[in-house]
């Protein structure tokens, strides 16, 4: 009987099942030893052997495992390309032929697998109960050398397993947090146990290529809304006034100054995050550009009109140029001859108004929205604020799932609020935060009878 050309074998490479201790874990029990086949071939024919159509699929091809060792008993000899069957009966006589034509024969070997090979999932799949196989947690976000998971309450008992698992097989991380239910309203920094690892909060995340630093137990910061920070910014053209109501510590303020050379009016009630906000402005060299401020978002709206009216940023005269580039410019300049006669051009005038509000206080962001009304109340500010008034960019939740209700419902809570329709709306579903719960951010732009008193 003729034998299957496309015959595969199949090597059994999961972790053995595990009846020891819990915590710690006996890393020592995951071994496991599976006996192959492996082809002698000199160093010149590898790569023949390797990229051939002909014998490909008999090639180890597991993960993390090279196809090609020394052989053991002779090091500096022929190299052993690894295949994933255990006896030349398995290998039809088309590719028996070819192997053996470019190799010195076949060799027993033992491939040994141990603790460091498997991944978390695998780990986990070995040491839990059969019936929390299924849900296992399988990854985690993170926050610098944080990682942070929520826990579903079957699994709370195996928690610090979970953790050192966790914590063993991902190099970059130095702690693993499971975050509790509980939830500072006022600020919304979440309670945190720490599973593994050693109990450091304070974190060095970068995003946006910006630099953040923060003591991530204290402060809200959330990996999941990089690509909404961006959005954000993106949207604001160069030069641009930005006011961010709930700033956290920056991630739209400091990248839109960064990035963008905005001009940034930003606050944040929590007074770790203003602490932590003022330093990553002066860290990612933007100073001068970001003023912090701690206070309520209400009390915040109706001064940063008149923040920037009365104390106003300076004229923008570019994109602000690097730290190296800026040292060479300066340098350029002392040794420079004063011979260019001075510009005719009319002064660029400072930066008065603002173009943008962010709101990304998604639980309560709508409620605020009141604070705009009448909050200009001069003729000077209303003249400088003719046909250019702010766009408003608001985060809220909603539990409308079907996105034409979701709209009806946000741009109502937004008009009780505001008063009226809002205009040249844009609204934008950010994120699922729950099985009944959406994320979506709504743009608008402020109309005059709304802030003019």
């Amino acid at each position: 009987m003729s034998r299957n050309i496309h015959y595969k074998s199949h090597l059994d490479t999961t972790p053995p099942e595990y009846n020891g201790p819990l915590s710690p874990l006996d890393k020592s029990s995951f071994q496991k030893s599976i006996p192959i086949l492996a082809v002698r071939v000199p160093a010149s024919q590898t790569a023949t052997v390797l990229n051939s159509d002909i014998t490909r699929q008999y090639l180890i091809g597991i993960p993390k495992i090279r196809p090609v060792v020394r052989n053991p008993s002779d090091p500096d000899g022929d190299r052993l390309v690894l295949l994933k069957i255990k006896s030349q009966a398995e290998i039809p006589p088309g590719p028996l032929k070819f192997l053996e034509s470019k190799s010195n024969g076949f060799v027993d070997y033992v491939l040994n697998l141990d603790y460091d090979y498997w991944t978390a999932s695998e780990i986990l799949q070995a040491v839990l109960p059969e019936t929390l196989r299924e849900g296992a947690p399988v990854g985690f976000a993170t926050t610098g050398h944080v990682a942070h998971m929520n826990l579903n309450d079957e699994y709370l008992p195996y928690k610090k397993t979970i953790g050192q698992i966790f914590l063993d097989k991902n190099k970059l991380i130095k702690t693993v947090v499971n975050k509790l239910d509980n939830i500072d309203t006022q600020f919304r920094v979440f309670d945190m146990e720490v599973l593994a690892g050693e109990p450091n909060f304070i974190v060095e995340h970068h995003e946006s290529d910006c630099r953040f630093t923060f003591d991530f137990s204290q402060v809200y910061w959330n990996s999941r809304l990089h690509t909404e920070h961006d959005r954000i910014v993106n949207l604001l053209k160069p030069g641009e006034v930005l006011a961010d109501v709930f700033a956290g510590v920056g991630p739209f303020a400091i990248p839109a100054a960064k990035n963008k050379s905005c001009a940034v009016l930003a606050n944040d009630l929590n007074p770790q995050s203003s602490k932590y906000l003022s330093k990553n402005a002066q860290d990612n060299e933007v100073s001068d550009l970001v003023r912090v401020s701690c206070e309520d978002g209400r009390t915040f709206i109706r001064d940063a009109f008149h923040e920037v009216y009365n104390s106003p940023f300076p004229s923008f005269t570019g994109p602000k140029p690097s730290k190296t580039l800026a040292r060479k410019l300066q340098k350029q300049a002392r040794n420079a001859v004063a011979t260019t006669p001075a510009s005719d051009s009319e002064p660029l005038l400072p930066r008065k108004t603002i173009n943008h509000f962010v709101m990304n206080l998604p639980d309560t962001a709508i409620l605020f929205l009141d604070a705009f009304k009448g909050v200009i109340t001069s003729q000077e500010m209303k003249d400088a604020y003719e046909g250019k008034m702010p766009l408003v960019h608001c985060h809220c939740f909603t539990r409308e799932l079907e996105q034409h209700n979701a709209e009806v419902d946000i741009r109502k809570r937004v008009e009780e609020k505001l008063g009226h329709a809002p205009k040249e709306c844009n609204i934008m579903h950010v994120r699922s935060v729950a099985p009944n719960k959406e994320m979506y951010c709504i743009s608008f732009r402020l109309l005059p009878e709304i802030v003019f008193a």
